[in-house]
């Protein structure tokens, strides 16, 4: 039982030694934040900086990012009562007309392995869904996903949606799928654009650390 066992578990995306672990290691006394920090987002910082890398691949980096989220389901009570904030929050969503939800969860989970909040709308969100998300939840951050050329579109009509609703002073907006780039991301306004899961973690974290 320790960090660096957790650590090694959620680098080799080894779910059950995750949760083994973590369970143990609080049961040991150690805090959970820092089961948080030094294991599982260190573990699943490494885990980005391989796949950038092309050390590791897709199916890896998301069995990674499901074990981290196993143990995270274990160590968030133990954070919500020792008080500890996520570092950001996160609305995220695959666009109108799209079904698509594996690069959106994998984008999810890799944002919780940074240490955001996230709430997933799920797929097909219209723009009015995402604009009641952002004043329920007021994030840092709304995800807008689309894999489909012909739902693009609808990224465009979110922002739009976001400006008429007064909100998109208060919400960066980040954009990612196969068929988005980044001259579309300027082109309908958004903040952020990262081409992977990893990418999109990272820079999410680097723009609001700069905000």
């Amino acid at each position: 039982m320790s960090i660096e066992a957790i650590y090694a578990a959620v680098l080799d995306g080894d779910e059950a030694a995750t949760k083994a672990e973590v369970q143990a290691t609080l049961e040991a006394g150690v805090s959970a934040a820092d089961i948080l920090y030094q294991g599982s987002i260190a573990a699943m910082t490494e885990v980005g900086r391989l796949f950038e890398e092309g050390e590791k691949f897709v199916p890896e980096m998301l069995i990674s990012a499901r074990a981290m989220k196993a143990g995270l389901a274990i160590l968030r009570p133990h954070l919500v009562d020792a008080g500890i904030e996520p570092v950001g929050k996160v609305v995220l969503g695959t666009v109108k007309g799209d079904l698509h939800d594996i690069g959106k969860n994998l984008v999810g989970m890799m944002l919780e392995g940074v240490g955001f909040e996230v709430i997933d709308l799920g797929v097909d969100v219209t723009p009015e869904g995402f604009v009641e998300a952002v004043e329920a939840h007021r994030p840092d951050f709304v995800g807008l996903s689309a894999l489909l050329t012909t739902t693009m579109p609808g990224m465009r009509a979110t922002v739009e949606a976001l400006q008429e609703a007064g909100l998109r002073d208060r919400v960066m907006v980040m954009v990612g799928g196969a068929p988005v780039t980044q001259s579309f991301a300027e082109d309908i306004g958004a903040d952020l654009y990262a081409p992977d899961a990893s990418a999109a973690a990272g820079r999410a974290k680097t723009l609001l650390a700069a905000d």
